[in-house]
């Protein structure tokens, strides 16, 4: 029995020693790549996907630094803002506090895989859901980066930078006063709803990195998810269909908004692609603009990721119906029939 004993410590060093780690299991595939990189190419050498694997790529460099810059203001606000700070900030009443939120969103340049980290933080620190998740919709859409990006990319188009910032916010203060009035926090996974603690002075730094890191690693995952789903599906998408939404205004809105989602573009990008489509009327790709930022395959992935899938199977739905909304009617009192 003593020599069992006595031998337990040794056989658990042994098990931890032939433990293969994730970081293994990388060089590994790493070094399989490389030696077998000829037969790869040959294998791998099909249109359809090189043109996905293009899409997966451009759609993880684009929203990665966005993404990173979230978790890093994700992790400020954890270390360095109090709770009673933004309790004093915000208004009492949920429904002021919503429109709050909506302006508050011009100030942060981000895209919406920056903004679903920081509306956690938000609510971790005790501000209201429904103001949480005013400004994740809010900050994507109407901040000045997006708003400039836009006036590049339509020259001589002023009243679609205002439609896109109307229906943008519309969209936003909309979801948030909805949330306020029927949202449960049932629906919201109870990891999100932890109220933290205040930090002590000598532990910012310490805190702040952790947040960040496991933030990151958390957001980065289904942000991978989020572009496969969209490379997957923008491949089987044909070019050709963009030709027959000349003439049809109706079927060109709800077009445009379903391709909104399924790309997934980051949002100091959509502009350029919309404009790229030169074929389809203004009011479709002011839709197209207003429904991408506030909800795409990308975002609802790391929607139910951060939120749980009860809270993300409620809210994009809504979401996409509102966007859709207010885009269209924002886009006829100020774009009419233009093209």
């Amino acid at each position: 029995m003593k020599t069992l004993v006595d031998n337990a410590p040794e056989q658990k060093r042994r098990a931890r020693r032939i433990r293969v780690s994730s970081i293994e299991i990388l060089c590994a595939v790493l070094l399989v790549a490389i030696l077998a990189q000829g037969r790869l190419q040959d294998l791998f050498d099909v249109p359809a996907l090189r043109t996905g694997s293009t899409v997966f790529v451009a759609v993880c460099v684009q929203a990665l630094p966005f993404l990173v810059l979230g978790v890093l203001i994700s992790g400020a606000i954890a270390a360095f803002v109090p709770a009673r700070v933004l309790e004093r900030v915000l208004p009492k009443r949920a429904s002021a506090a919503v429109g709050v939120a909506g302006l508050a969103g011009v100030a942060l340049p981000g895209c919406e895989c920056a903004s679903v980290p920081v509306a956690r933080r938000l609510i971790g620190q005790g501000v209201a859901p429904a103001a949480a998740l005013t400004f994740l919709l809010a900050a994507p859409a109407v901040n000045p980066v997006v708003l400039v990006a836009t006036a590049v990319a339509f020259p001589g188009r002023p009243e679609m930078v205002l439609a896109r910032f109307l229906g943008s916010l519309a969209t936003s203060m909309v979801m948030g006063w909805i949330w306020a009035r029927w949202g449960k926090l049932s629906w919201i996974t109870e990891r999100a709803l932890r109220r933290l603690p205040d930090v002590e002075p000598g532990q910012r730094w310490k805190v702040f990195a952790e947040t960040a890191r496991t933030d990151l690693v958390e957001a980065g995952g289904f942000l991978v998810l989020g572009a496969l789903i969209s490379a997957t599906l923008n491949v089987l998408v044909p070019a050709k269909w963009f030709g027959v939404l000349a003439d049809q205004v109706v079927v060109g809105v709800i077009v445009m908004a379903v391709l909104a989602v399924v790309l997934a573009l980051c949002s100091e990008a959509d502009a350029f692609v919309a404009a790229s489509l030169t074929a389809v009327p203004l009011l479709p790709k002011l839709v197209f603009l207003v429904v991408g930022p506030a909800i795409d395959v990308k975002l609802f992935a790391l929607q139910a990721g951060t939120f749980g899938k009860s809270f993300a199977v409620r809210f994009a739905p809504a979401t996409f119906v509102v966007a859709l909304a207010c885009g269209t009617v924002v886009g006829a009192l100020l774009l009419g029939g233009a093209r």
